[in-house]
Parts: C-alpha cells; structure tokens; sequence
C-alpha cells in the first residue's frame, strides 16, 4: 500500500495534538500516546477491504457505530463543547483530577489483582495524598510526589490472567469493546465507589431518592468532561482517517494492548514492514533528482 500525500500534514498534527503537555489535556494524554503508532500506520497506508477476522460482525458493528456518531453529534458533541466553553479551565482540571482519584480505587484493586505490588503501594500512596492534601482529590498533589497516575481495569487483569478478548463489538452508547471488555467493564462499574451509594440507582420500587441523582448525576458529568477533554483530538481524528470505522476499531485494539503490556507491547512485524517499506519510498522520493529542462543551445537560437 502506498503512502497517501495529502494526509501526512494531518497526521503530523495529530501527533502534536494527541502528545501534547497541555494541563487542559493532561488525562487524556496517555491514551493519545497509545494510539501513536496507529496514527502513523493510518495516515500512510489506504484502507483495506479485507476482511478482519477480529471482527466477524462487522456489518452489525458499523450500524451500531453510525447510531453512536450520529448521537454523539446531535446530542453529546454540542453538550460537551457548552461545557467547555462555560467551564473555567481550573474547575474542569479540579473535576477531571476528582474522578481519577475515585477511579484510583479500581485501579489499586487491580494492582493487586495482577500481583504488581510496587504500583499497588505507589497508588495506596497517591489515594491517601490526593483524598486528604489534594481535597478530596480535586488538586493532584501525588503528581508532583513522584506518585504518577497509573491506568488499570478488570479488562486488562483478564488479560493478565490468559483470558481471550474475543470478538470486537460496538455496543449502543458505550462504543468499541470486546466480551471480555464487556465483563471487565462491570467489574469497573462495580468497583467504582460512587456507585456504592446507591447500587441500584434509579430502580427502587418506592421510587427515586436523592442520592440516585447524585449518582446518575455525577456520571452524567463524567462523560461530558471526558468527552469535553476529547473535543479537539476527535476533530482531528476525522481529518486524518479515511474510514472511520476501521480506524477506531484498530485504534481501540491497539490501545488495548499497549496498556495490556503496561507501555512495551510486542512489535507488529507486519507494521514494523509496512513502515519501513513507506519511508524507504519517501527517501527514494526525496533522493530523485529534478528534471529540469535543458537551456536551449546558441545553434538551436541562430536557426
């Protein structure tokens, strides 16, 4: 497959996008790092029409997915650009910090779900520190303690533990996933202690209470600040993709296993090829000389 030139610009700048320093982006820069390579994969090569075994439904799959767009432009694109718009950068720093000091309780079960007890005694750390000296979590205080923010989930311990992902499924409303990532997704929510207060949320027989808001309430927030963070890398995400669709589907694949083998995944030799063959043409390009035409003879002129 040969490169494709008027994408490469775009892609350079979703590199600069998706790695940048940027406070306002700072929790949303890991996952942008594990798509890296897949940026650079997509933005050189035109999309193929084999079919992928890792997605036997996909006819299902991209119904599912044009459902999700088109809900995720009229409904949570325009919501989550009001709230960023409205939003001061430090009060939507300070709710983005709170929900990943609450998700540090998943993440700590899952340290020692997979047996990484160093991670397990850096993140009890950055918990205790970021709930009381961070205010409840709303400052992270740890970062600036040596105590990095980590990203664990029961999808990732599963896979740990030898179990397969299975199929890829877009599911309504939640996007890309697998069977596995669907039962780890579970073990997330589970997990979550503000779904503590009030596990069954909304569905009591003597109907709804006060803290059923405040849980349907605070996730609601979540995913408009999550998807307020991701505002400008998706737009950029739909310039540099030819297909959308199989675009995310690698994307999520390939997120997967770089936080699956904590940052050191094994090499793609059929990427690694491919790459190589793309820079060895951009280099014989770059190398061929220019014609340039001739200046014509004084005997050509005289006659």
């Amino acid at each position: 497959m040969k490169p494709v030139p008027g994408r490469r610009q775009n892609c350079i700048q979703v590199l600069k996008t998706m790695t940048s320093p940027s406070p306002s982006k700072l929790s949303w820069r890991f996952f942008g790092l594990l798509l890296a390579v897949l940026f650079i994969d997509g933005c050189t090569s035109t999309p193929t029409k084999t079919k992928d075994e890792r997605d036997p439904l996909e006819n299902w799959n991209r119904g599912v997915q044009s459902f999700n767009d088109k809900l995720d432009d009229y409904v949570m694109k325009p919501i989550a650009t009001g709230y960023k718009k409205v939003t001061p950068s430090p009060i939507d720093k300070g709710i983005t910090n709170f929900y990943n000091n609450v998700e540090d309780v998943t993440v700590i079960g899952n340290d020692l779900l997979q047996f990484k007890m160093k991670q397990t005694g850096q993140d009890i750390g950055r918990l205790l520190v970021n709930s009381t000296v961070g205010l409840a979590g709303l400052v992270d205080v740890a970062s600036k303690m040596n105590l990095p923010k980590h990203n664990e989930d029961f999808d990732q311990t599963f896979a740990k533990w030898g179990v397969p992902s299975g199929p890829y499924v877009v599911l309504p409303m939640l996007g890309p996933s697998t069977p596995r990532g669907m039962a780890g997704l579970v073990g997330d929510t589970a997990s979550n202690p503000i779904n503590w207060i009030t596990p069954m949320a909304g569905y009591s027989m003597s109907g709804w209470h006060f803290t059923d808001w405040i849980v349907l309430g605070s996730g609601a927030l979540r995913l408009t600040d999550q998807r307020a963070d991701l505002l400008s890398a998706s737009k950029i995400m739909d310039e540099a993709s030819v297909d959308r669709y199989e675009f995310i589907r690698n994307a999520y694949f390939q997120q997967r296993n770089y936080v699956i083998h904590d940052g050191a995944p094994p090499l793609d030799e059929e990427l690694e090829k491919q790459m190589d063959m793309d820079l060895e043409e951009l280099n014989r390009n770059d190398s061929e000389p220019v014609n340039t035409p001739a200046a014509p003879s004084a005997q050509t002129v005289s006659h």
